[in-house]
């Protein structure tokens, strides 16, 4: 990175108050310390040779910086609270303070923009205004003919202002509830961001002692530990490092590893990766200082600016027609919906476009069969609103004008207005109930809700919508140390001295000389940072600290009765010679020491198959090295190392070579230094399998998910545990191969991965041994991209290393070990495993079918509902000239039982029946032909109880009749028993709700979930208050006693009616379609996308609401044109259904070409971006 940036942000800094406060306390800084915030943060900025001139110069050296620091490069700071505090006053401390949440106001005003809440404001208000206008003179009454008949009865015309203010208040209600909805929402993210950064820990060394400290709490002049697998926390200077390789690409965007070192170029900057190596560094900056903190810092900065421009350049556009609203809103979910600025800004609108236009990772299943849905339902709500609208406005018209030959009378105009203002408000309600308002609510509320208890099944979820594609997970590729073993390793057996042990030996039995020379090569060929401490409980197990495979080795130190400890006293880290660090190219660790003599001695440790090949003698039974011919490697690999694998241990090769002290060995030429080796032990770890695992994985395999063990292990040894965890059962027909012979089975001539050849071995693939990060990322791609199975399959990883990063990325749902993983694994990672638990892994699919679930248990309510209430609206208002169902009962009806819905079934608790089904796959559609079934049945039901109440109700129940009342006239006693018994039948529906695959007993359960049930009882309480004392603004009459038994009694002839539903099969209903289907068009090629674009993380954009408004906007219905269609031709169900899938297919193409005006950037790029894909259909 050049220093030109971050030399802007000075002078940017230097108009603020911070760097004024600053440049005051400047000197008094540099009295105290050293040197002054201002030097270090310019020295940050140097780069290699010019950073170590810098140093040498002003500093003399990096002993000069750390006394000038007042810290020590070997004991680290003191650690007094006085000195730390002081450091964080100067220097500032280790946070980057968090953009500032949205308020509570903000998130109302966004709640408002909703396309339907408006057009129901303005609504609302119109019909205010016109309440309160009385026209001049009484002759008006008779000239304007029956419009304004009744219309000053009982002086009725006063209350004229209340349907207005009723329905204003409703918005209201929604409004807030949104609002909420989004501020706790947002209030949960924040605390997990805030648990997820609480969890990040470092080592330092403080008081000479090496703790793990939490990394807010690292301070300037700390001395901190660095190894392979860091994200580095702070800005620092190596002081020593061991072949020590940074990834900077996340500040430079240079994929190349940086080898960094005290004498070439020690600047290590926060936010970037080790990849290999150790060492240790001197922090000089924190938090806003530190070169990560300066970029978010600015980047806050343009972020506000945008704001501001935006705020200014935004017109009220509200007097605009419904249709053009509607139509616009493509336009507007686009605006919505551009990804954030780019950090560098000012790319070209070209570059945006193309990038807006790749998909990074596909939308989650459930996600693009919302979208979908929510499309056809949008499409026909909005017709029918208008066609409601046409026919009132036209049957008055011609009553009015045609057959009675009434002149437009000017002083009649504003009664007709109130007229076409009521037909408006009827349009727009049927339209408010066609859209199932609650549907972005209950996805929201689910997987909140899911994500919430996952935390406490040590899931914790980093991505919203990887809970939910888990549920749909058909492929587990699993590590295997620490995921399915305990990831405790102990030495069970070793070879030594040409002896195989069963058993670690008496220290006795082995050759002294073998035994010191063990000894001394464990303690110091490997990471200092690994130790065996005491246990934390009484007779627990010693606590194992670093690397577990060392830990393994260390133990067995410790077995032979000596200690590890006097000898890494003896030689300090700092006098270890040269260090080659294990990677996974390497597969092994060399440490180089000058012994007394001057000569050097180096010890290797590493995989046995890897360092026997390079070892020319072994030590005999006296402790002296003989000649090892390959004859005896190939006798040692079948006697000793075939059955230890066959044990399911893991073998690990100890060995050494001296080297004279002149002439010095060329160190860099690395082969010739690993070979010509003398092996001194073969030791054989055990890693047991954790108890839990192969019932955990048994489970997988019943819900119809395949787990595979791709691991680093020796092929036998993974076979063992493999078998042990009951991944692959004996007889049965199933490949384990090694990493080679992977590659060679799915590469061609040139060495490219051919598609067709993965397709032959993955299927049948239950274990891929001695694999590489390369091989794993393959393989997930390879089943990703694969189409010889008519399902996509969609596959979750584990991942601990910094090397499977790609694998974890490039998969459907990646999961990192909390405790053994590094940060960068947790970086690329969508769910933690706080637990490192593969067991938590089924919870997590056991949680994301719930979800699916719940909200198709949610939209089987929902769209009962809407079915009926179009109906009822539409044919209402056509034949009685006014809706049975007014505009406020309706709202209360649609939008607050909607969300107390959603609440109800989204929170119903998972069940260990969810797994045991297979998973849905990306082709099954969202609303079955079971649940279609149920939607259609139920709706027939309330259907016919409303229409025989709304046009025989008031012989039956000897009252007024409730039709064709004028304006403005008092609520009747029977459009309140309609009311009343649609929401008893709404009620008892919500209970029949609760299951979809067609169970009988819709009960069971239902105790177990508390909001559920206070929920239904809620608002059966709050619908009698209505009824009883709802009076004027709810149009409703009280009921006495007699006829609410009549109510609640047509409401549990739902529960009754479900059961005779549940009886009639399937297969006699073929006409039934599901909705909401995905079909293999659809599916949208994935592209490999460069890493630059990174898009906004999933959480943070259910946060801009650009999704959810979207939603909102758009989501409006499938299933009613099916019914309109049925009603309005008569044809039968069959007819309807071709009908439908012609119009929604040829309106959805016409609706994605269209909207591409270059006003916008066309919707189906600005989609991509906010990760919603477009669906071109055929």
């Amino acid at each position: 990175m050049s220093t030109s940036p971050t030399t802007d942000i000075m002078g940017d800094m230097s108009n603020s108050d911070f760097y004024a406060k600053n440049q005051r306390n400047e000197g008094n800084h540099a009295a105290v310390f050293g040197c002054s915030l201002m030097e270090l943060r310019s020295l940050m900025e140097l780069r290699g040779t010019e950073a170590v001139v810098k140093i040498q110069e002003d500093y003399g050296d990096l002993e000069g910086l750390c006394t000038r620091l007042k810290t020590s490069p070997t004991e680290g700071l003191a650690g007094a609270p006085a000195d730390l505090e002081k450091r964080r006053e100067i220097f500032g401390k280790n946070l980057i303070p968090p953009k500032k949440p949205k308020t509570f106001l903000q998130l109302v005003w966004e709640a408002l923009q909703d396309v339907t809440l408006i057009i129901l404001e303005i609504a609302a208000l119109i019909s205010l205004g016109l309440s309160f206008y009385h026209p001049p003179g009484d002759n008006t009454a008779e000239s304007c003919g029956e419009a304004s008949a009744g219309a000053e009865d009982e002086g009725e015309a006063e209350a004229g202002w209340i349907e207005g203010a009723a329905i204003l208040l409703s918005v209201v209600c929604v409004v807030l509830v949104t609002a909420f909805n989004d501020w706790s929402k947002e209030k949960q993210f924040r605390g997990l961001q805030s648990r997820i950064e609480q969890e990040q820990k470092f080592q330092v060394v403080r008081g000479s002692q090496v703790i793990q400290l939490p990394v807010a709490d690292i301070v300037v002049g700390d001395i901190a530990q660095v190894k392979y697998g860091d994200l580095l926390p702070a800005d620092g200077v190596l002081i020593q490092g061991n072949d020590l390789k940074i990834d900077e690409s996340s500040l430079t965007g240079e994929s190349d590893h940086v080898r960094k070192s005290a004498d070439k170029d020690p600047m290590l900057l926060s936010g970037t990766h080790v990849m290999e190596g150790s060492g240790r560094m001197v922090v000089t900056a924190v938090g806003v200082n530190s070169q990560t903190g300066i970029i978010f810092t600015l980047l806050g900065a343009g972020v506000e600016e945008e704001e501001k421009k935006e705020k200014k350049g935004m017109p009220l556009c509200l007097y605009i027609s419904l249709l053009y609203l509607l139509k616009k809103q493509d336009g507007a979910a686009a605006m919505e919906m551009q990804p954030l600025k780019s950090a560098e800004g000012g790319e070209t609108e070209e570059r945006e476009r193309k990038k807006a236009s790749i998909p990074k990772k596909e939308k989650s299943v459930l996600q693009g069969k919302l979208t979908k849905l929510a499309v056809q339902i949008g499409k026909a709500g909005l017709l029918m609103s208008a066609i409601t609208v046409i026919i009132l406005v036209l049957n008055f018209a011609i009553e009015n004008f045609v057959i009675d030959k009434r002149p437009w009378l000017p002083e009649c105009t504003p009664i007709y207005i109130q007229y076409f203002v009521k037909f408006f408000i009827i349009g727009v309600t049927v339209l408010v109930v066609a859209v199932p308002e609650g549907l972005p609510l209950a996805v929201t509320i689910s997987l909140a809700y899911s994500v919430k208890k996952m935390m406490k099944d040590n899931n914790l979820v980093r991505h919203l919508d990887a809970c939910e594609t888990m549920g749909n997970a058909t492929a587990i590729c699993s590590d295997k140390t620490g995921t399915l073993t305990t990831n405790r390793m102990t030495a069970v057996q070793c070879y030594i001295g040409d002896v195989h042990y069963k058993e670690i030996p008496d220290p006795g039995a082995v050759p002294p000389k073998s035994l010191d020379l063990l000894v001394n090569s464990i303690s110091v060929n490997s990471a200092y940072t690994t130790k065996i401490l005491p246990p934390d409980k009484e007779g627990g197990l010693p606590k194992q600290v670093g690397n577990k495979t060392e830990c393994g080795l260390l133990g067995l130190v410790l077995d032979l009765k000596r200690d590890y400890q006097p000898i890494r006293n003896q030689i300090p880290e700092e006098k270890l010679y040269k260090v080659y660090t294990f990677n996974s190219v390497r597969k092994s660790m060399s440490t180089v020491i000058k012994l007394p003599d001057g000569s050097f001695r180096m010890y290797s440790k590493g995989a046995s198959e890897i360092i026997l090949k390079k070892c020319s003698h072994i030590l005999n039974e006296v402790g002296e090295p003989r000649v090892f011919r390959p004859r005896d490697k190939d006798e040692m690999v079948k006697k000793v190392i075939e059955p230890m694998a066959c044990d399911g241990l893991r073998t690990i090769c100890v060995a050494y070579r001296d080297f004279p002290a002149d002439p010095e060995p060329s160190w860099d030429d690395e082969n010739n230094i690993l070979s010509e080796l003398v092996a001194i032990t073969v030791v054989g770890i055990e890693d047991p399998v954790r108890p839990e695992v192969p019932d955990a994985i048994q489970k997988c395999q019943r819900a119809g998910i395949t787990v595979r063990m791709v691991t680093g292990d020796n092929i036998n040894t993974a076979r063992a545990i493999a078998i042990k965890c009951g991944i692959i059962h004996p007889g049965e027909d199933f490949l384990c191969i090694d990493g080679k012979e992977f590659n060679r089975r799915i590469r061609n001539e040139k060495g490219e991965v051919e598609q067709e050849r993965i397709d032959k071995v993955w299927p049948k693939l239950r274990v891929l041994a001695r694999s590489s990060p390369t091989d794993k990322h393959t393989l997930v791609k390879g089943i990703i991209d694969s189409t010889m199975v008519d399902q996509r399959q969609v596959v979750a990883v584990t991942g601990d290393g910094t090397n499977d990063g790609p694998a974890l990325k490039k998969a459907d749902v990646g999961f990192a070990m909390g405790i053994a993983g590094t940060d960068v694994a947790k970086e690329a990672s969508d769910i933690i495993l706080t637990d490192d638990n593969f067991s938590s892994i089924v919870k997590a699919v056991m949680w994301g079918r719930n979800v699916y679930d719940s909200i198709s248990k949610f939209l089987q309510f929902q769209l009962t509902v809407n079915v009926v209430a179009v109906i009822v609206a539409f044919t209402g208002a056509c034949i009685t000239q006014d809706s049975p169902l007014k505009a406020v009962q309706m709202l209360w009806v649609n939008l607050i039982m909607d969300t107390f819905a959603s609440l109800a079934l989204a929170t119903e608790p998972p069940t260990e029946s969810l797994l045991k089904r297979k998973p849905y796959g990306r082709n099954k559609p969202l609303i079955s032909s079971t649940m279609t079934k149920n939607i259609f049945g139920h709706g027939v039901y309330q259907l016919v109880i409303i229409f025989t109440l709304l046009f025989v109700g008031e012989k039956i129940f000897d009252i007024d009749s409730g039709r064709n009342a004028p304006l403005h006239s008092p609520p009747s006693e029977h459009y309140t028993i309609i009311f009343n018994t649609f929401v008893m039948m709404q009620l008892f529906n919500e209970i029949n709700a609760r299951k979809i695959h067609g169970e009988r007993n819709v009960f069971e359960g239902i105790f177990r979930n508390p909001i559920f049930c206070s929920i239904v009882f809620g608002t059966f309480a709050v619908q009698i208050v209505i009824v009883q004392f709802g009076g004027k603004p709810f149009s409703c009459h009280p009921l006495d006693i007699e006829k609410w038994m009549w109510c609640v009694f047509l409401g549990i002839g739902e529960l009754i009616w479900g059961q005779v539903i549940a009886t009639i099969p399937n297969s006699r209903l073929r006409f039934l379609r599901g909705a909401g289907q995905l079909s293999q068009k659809d599916e949208l090629p994935e592209e490999d996308v460069n890493e630059e674009n990174e898009e906004i993380d999933h959480a943070e954009r259910e946060l801009r609401r650009g999704q959810i408004l979207w939603f909102r906007g758009l989501n409006r219905i499938q299933t009613q044109i099916e019914v309109v269609n049925t009603f309005k031709s008569g044809t039968s169900f069959q007819g309807a259904g071709a009908l439908r899938r012609q119009s929604s297919t040829t309106s959805q193409t016409q609706d994605v070409t269209n909207v591409s005006s270059p006003s916008h950037v066309s919707l189906s790029n600005s989609a991509r971006s906010a990760g919603l894909r477009v669906i071109p259909t055929a």
